[in-house]
């Protein structure tokens, strides 16, 4: 299913204070709670039933889960047992553990998990069996409701659970984060920083311990005190050592938790100390220090640290920033925005484009500092209909002085500024830069071409930043046509084009739409330089209808000269735009083409118009190409009369009308 570009151009960042309600019901959290009390009942989530499938899509359970509520599991169920702490967090059969390194950090942020976890709930007075929880998602926190039955074998929890048996706080969250993504299965496997992120809408960084700069020690310690989110998990080098034990007791490929930063004076030395906590509470480091281990040692048999920062500020300096945030909401679509990295020239310059522009420097300084994270959406929750985390990144390049998409001859003699650090199959890639003041564009892009998504593109700078979507414009600029000569002077060609129009038009000297019909089809099949197949009786009515100013439904000789050459002009942009001479012409050239025609476009139209007009290998024929001109023209010319003789039907944009009335 393609992913239609909605909502284009900069969006202001969301104070996270009230989350917006996800129910089917469109009824919030305490609505819901208040009606199961009137009428005395407990909550039954229809949104996410008490079956299978909230558990797997893929597979069938192994023994038979039984769901239960607390109460059926235990005499005195609580929601939180004496405060929510990492001990809480058990990890059961499923292979999530990444989800729960991130809540082990969370449960050390109280001011985070309580935005996360809502205090508002529990078993006690007011109990109905309804619970919510919060989530940032794609710079918006979501409020997500359940209800408290959960999956259990023999009275026992199968999944997330707290080591006391009578709190049932995070085997909750994960229930709620679990119908966020569609299913438990959907949580098999994934990145710490994911969830850490989803917990604070907080930005990452990601340090591999070989290459981490001297002041690793303080930038961890710094994180902490912060209140930022770390996380870290030693690599793999295939899926035979996936959970595989290491002679000190650690387990590859495993998500881990750092929990505290410390020095202690041992035999006149400081000793520098980090504890690390594995959230299946057992298979622990037996090296130096055992529940502590050395920093050295951590350094040595752990490869990456996820660190999620609740603002942007650099953990290299002291000074906290107050930092301008800006949000693109935008899509990759095959055959229209879903160009690839520059390795694919012919196809980069078609992803969205945002201009950037950095007015003012950091204080003190000569250049402007900004952070880029790029994230990829839904891709978990699309985990059940095939989908993957796709190779993503993005790429700054000095803009030109000019309001318009950048074509492909530009990003062929001209080098990025700046650039990702890398593609990579993550949710999200991030990175800080530092650029002169100037006019910036910005692309973000999968690593191959024709890939799809939707994806959420976070700006922050130092100071504030003026970013546009340079895809949001619409426009249309037609040439008038040219008046035909008089009948005393015109040239030969013009008496045999005379001659031609008798012929096709009989003795009423009009012609109809099955006439034009006729003579269309059997000149342009004569082209065996364009690839065409048949224009319908409904298509010539189209031109007809374009072309019919004095408005009797047939084309007389001035009408049918202006179409003529009209015909003449898209048939040789047809063939210019036809790179390899193929007789068709690639969905990605249309954009170019059309601009060629007089029209402007964004890429919402332009997705739909690939939509309707391009075939399985984004190809269109040039009866394709011609049925689009012509709907176009005939939708920008009504708009044009309208709101000539409306001023306030110029209200609704251009854009806006052409998808209407083209009925795409």
């Amino acid at each position: 299913m393609p992913y239609l570009h909605r909502a284009p151009g900069p969006q202001k960042q969301p104070t996270p204070r009230d989350a917006r309600g996800t129910h089917s019901s469109g009824q919030s959290f305490e609505q819901l709670r208040q009606e199961c009390l009137q009428k005395g009942i407990l909550f039954q989530d229809a949104d996410f039933p008490a079956n299978n499938t909230s558990l797997f899509y893929s597979e069938r359970p192994q023994v038979p889960f039984e769901w239960k509520r607390p109460g059926e599991i235990v005499k005195n169920p609580e929601f939180i047992l004496e405060g929510a702490t990492r001990t809480d967090i058990c990890q059961g059969e499923l292979g999530d553990c990444w989800l729960l390194a991130a809540i082990a950090s969370l449960t050390l942020n109280e001011k985070a998990l309580a935005r996360v976890v809502p205090q508002d709930q529990s078993f006690g007075p007011g109990y109905t069996g309804i619970f919510h929880f919060q989530f940032w998602q794609h710079s918006e926190w979501l409020d997500v409701v359940i209800d408290d039955r959960l999956p259990t074998f023999r009275d026992r929890l199968v999944f997330l659970h707290s080591a006391d048996h009578n709190e049932f706080w995070s085997a909750l969250l994960e229930k709620a984060y679990a119908k966020l993504n569609g299913s438990y299965e959907a949580l098999k496997g994934g990145s710490t920083i994911e969830a850490m992120e989803d917990f604070t809408g907080g930005v990452a960084e990601t340090f591999m311990t070989k290459e981490a700069p001297e002041n690793f020690y303080e930038i961890l310690e710094k994180a902490l005190k912060r209140g930022s989110l770390v996380g870290c998990s030693i690599d793999i080098r295939n899926a035979a050592e996936s959970e595989a034990r290491t002679p000190f007791g650690l387990i590859k490929g495993h998500a881990y938790t750092v929990t505290a930063i410390d020095q202690v004076s041992f035999r006149s030395q400081k000793i520098k100390l980090i504890r690390v906590r594995n959230p299946w509470g057992q298979v622990e480091w037996n090296g130096s220090w055992s529940d502590r281990m050395a920093f050295s040692d951590f350094k040595a048999h752990f490869d990456k640290v996820e660190v999620c920062n609740l603002t942007p500020d650099a953990l290299e300096e002291d000074v906290v920033h107050r930092w301008e945030v800006t949000v693109h909401q935008g899509s990759w679509v095959r055959g229209s925005t879903a160009g690839g990295c520059r390795n694919f020239l012919d196809t980069f310059w078609t992803n969205p484009q945002i201009k950037l522009s950095l007015t003012e420097t950091d204080e003190g300084q000569k250049d402007c500092t900004f952070l880029v994270a790029l994230m990829q959406k839904d891709r978990r929750k699309l985990k059940r209909f095939g989908a993957n985390v796709l190779t993503i990144g993005y790429a700054i390049y000095e803009c030109p002085d000019r309001e318009e998409h950048l074509d492909k001859d530009f990003f062929r003699y001209h080098a990025s500024q700046a650039r990702s650090k890398t593609f990579i199959n993550l949710r999200e890639v991030s990175d800080r830069f530092r650029l002169p003041p100037g006019e910036y564009i910005l692309i973000p892009s999968t690593f191959e071409p024709h890939q799809e998504a939707n994806f959420c593109l976070r700006i922050f700078s130092e100071k504030k930043a003026i970013t546009r979507d340079l895809d949001g414009d619409v426009g249309v600029d037609l040439p008038e046509p040219p008046k035909p000569s008089p009948p005393g002077r015109e040239t030969e060609d013009e008496q045999q084009f005379r001659a031609l129009f008798a012929r096709v038009a009989g003795e009423d000297m009009e012609v109809t739409a099955e006439e034009l019909e006729y003579v269309l089809n059997a000149v342009l099949r004569k082209k065996k330089d364009i690839k065409f197949e048949k224009l319908s009786l409904i298509s010539c009515k189209n031109i007809i209808s374009l072309m019919d100013t004095s408005g009797n439904g047939k084309l007389e000789f001035d009408e049918f000269k202006v179409f003529w050459d009209k015909l003449k002009m898209w048939t040789g942009l047809f063939r210019q735009f036809d790179v390899d001479k193929s007789g068709t012409m690639s969905s990605y050239e249309l954009r170019t083409a059309l601009k060629a025609a007089g029209f402007q476009l964004n890429s919402h139209l332009l997705q739909l118009i690939v939509l309707r007009y391009a075939d399985e290998e984004l190809q269109l024929g040039f009866d394709d190409f011609l049925n689009c001109l012509v709907r176009l023209e005939n939708a920008s010319r009504v708009f044009q009369a309208l709101s000539t003789k409306n001023k306030e039907f110029i209200h609704l944009k251009i854009n806006e009308f052409i998808s209407l009335t083209m009925n795409i």
